[in-house]
């Protein structure tokens, strides 16, 4: 075979074949054949650009068959040029494994050995070249594992949260303790509370007469502080605290030295009360049937590992905190014995602040009623201030279904006007009594710990609801959700929930509402550094 290249450029290549003589006519003309350069050029063009693309497919098609397919050649046959069945496919196939694999044997309990990163996962895969079957099942084990530890993890940072808020700070054990050594050597801290001049005002109904039920030295003066402070007149107001005996000498050493800033202020120990025996017998009976409540919650909860699930069960939690068994707490029901001579009264706690004058509360029209008290909330007809009364009762149990509604509201304590005179014509203080005993009867399992529920269910029928604005609650839950401007303009604020103003828990949005009116030139409070 010869080649001829034209001398004149490449334009034509000609073919001949030597083995064929060369001669005139027909039977010596070279047979040639002869194809156009630019032919050539697009063909070898072509065949660059196709080639490529096949190449990968194929490779692509060999790998999907070693996973996917049944058979290789059913990938590499009918498959080359119908890549929507084998995505398919492996959707198919990654979805039937995620759902097939399961990540617990038989009795429930947890596989163990799940890889515990993603570098494992990619290690396992590469270097045991698993199929698409086995990596849907290393996968599926890897995030479940990943998902409990997130869940454990929260659930943990729950209870520590509640456990915190427990404790009483190291700042107020000083403030309580140097208070009790300046009441020893100090004579102005034992002066008499309120001064003889003013005793009178203890009983005179022409006084706005607050009550505060507490042990915290420092909750009441920021109680007291912030009322006279955003009162319109300030002289008006009588304030009583009944604390527990521990508590006594601390609390008459503050409001005596700081006597001189404070209206009429009576202090008095429960052990200067002097009750008939028979009220003595059923405080007692009282707080045995509330410890009885309280340790059967605990069980059950302890029982089941504290297992529930956040924001549902976390009031379980609330319920275990120790003032659930504190007496002054139980005590509520017994103001009407506890002021014998007084007919109305405003009853705060001591984790609240006052933003606004509240005289007009004692001019307040009860209707007949014995307890002022917010029922309906700032947010809308179907939003409840504080909680509904399945959050504290068991509406399983027919004598709770059978007198309450359980999506109704309830309503707030904290914040409450009480008129004592219509108090002492119920028989209020025996129903609470009484429904302590049902509970008895009851195995212990009508409500949660703790003395609001038995309250609620004796006052039934007996509230007078009144205006949103004057008791905002829930500032000491872990998230806030009154509005700014909510916040701003309610009379009083209360700090419900574990996370009080004091604690290092508590809010740091809401905290300074609370800190501003505590008295920080306060010699006793710079040395055990409250304000830091």
């Amino acid at each position: 075979m010869k080649f001829y290249i034209s001398a004149t450029g490449i334009k034509k290549v000609t073919i001949s074949n030597p083995g064929v003589g060369i001669g005139k006519g027909s039977g010596g003309c070279v047979a040639a054949r002869r194809f156009s350069a630019r032919t050539l050029l697009l063909l070898l063009l072509l065949l660059a650009i196709v080639l490529p693309f096949i190449f990968v497919r194929f490779a692509f098609l060999v790998l999907e068959s070693a996973s996917v397919c049944d058979s290789p050649l059913e990938c590499m046959g009918l498959r080359l040029f119908r890549g929507g069945d084998t995505s398919l496919k492996i959707g198919e196939e990654l979805t039937r494994a995620l759902v097939e694999e399961t990540d617990q044997d038989a009795n429930g309990r947890v596989k163990k050995g799940s890889l515990e990163s993603f570098d494992d996962l990619v290690k396992e895969m590469t270097l045991k070249r698993r199929d698409i079957r086995a990596f849907a099942s290393v996968t599926k084990k890897m995030l479940l594992q990943m998902e409990r530890k997130v869940q454990s993890a929260k659930h943990h940072e729950l209870v520590y949260w509640h456990l915190a808020s427990h404790g009483i700070p190291k700042s107020l054990h000083c403030l309580s303790l140097r208070l009790t050594e300046e009441y020893s050597v100090n004579a102005m801290a034992r002066t008499r509370l309120p001064p003889p001049e003013s005793v009178s005002r203890l009983t005179d109904p022409f006084f706005h007469h607050v009550v505060i039920l507490t042990d915290n030295v420092l909750a009441a003066s920021v109680v007291i502080s912030s009322t006279v402070e955003n009162a319109v007149n300030p002289d008006k107001f009588v304030f009583h605290i009944v604390t527990d005996k521990k508590t006594y000498t601390p609390m008459h050493a503050w409001f005596a030295i700081n006597s001189a800033s404070s209206p009429v202020v009576e202090v008095k120990g429960l052990h200067q009360y002097d009750w008939p025996q028979e009220v003595n017998f059923r405080v007692r009976e009282m707080l045995d049937i509330h410890r009885m409540i309280w340790r059967r919650h605990y069980q059950n909860l302890k029982d089941s590992d504290f297992s529930f699930v956040e924001g549902s069960h976390e009031q379980s939690l609330e319920a275990l905190n120790p003032s659930s068994l504190a007496l002054l707490n139980h005590l509520r029901i017994y103001i009407p014995k506890l002021f014998p001579d007084l007919n109305k009264i405003v009853l705060l706690d001591d984790d609240v602040v006052v933003q606004r004058d509240i005289s007009s509360l004692w001019e307040m029209d009860l209707n007949g009623k014995v307890v002022g008290a917010v029922v309906d909330s700032w947010c809308g007809n179907n939003c409840c201030p504080g909680r509904t009364y399945k959050d504290y009762f068991n509406f399983s149990h027919p004598l709770i279904s059978s007198n309450l509604l359980q999506d109704d509201c309830t309503w707030l304590s904290g914040m409450n006007v009480f008129d004592l005179k219509a108090w002492r014509q119920t028989n209020i203080t025996e129903a609470y009594s009484t429904w302590l005993r049902i509970s008895v009867s009851s195995g212990l399992q009508l409500w949660q710990p703790g003395a609001l529920p038995p309250t609620l269910l004796a006052f039934k029928g007996l509230t007078q609801t009144l205006d949103p604005s004057w008791h905002v609650a829930g500032l000491g839950s872990r998230s806030v959700k009154s509005p700014e401007e909510i916040l701003k303009s309610a009379a009083v604020l209360h700090f419900s929930g574990p996370a009080k103003p004091w604690l290092e828990i508590s809010n740091p949005e809401v905290r300074s509402l609370w800190y501003r009116y505590v008295n920080s030139s306060d010699i006793f409070v710079r040395k055990c550094k409250i304000m830091n």
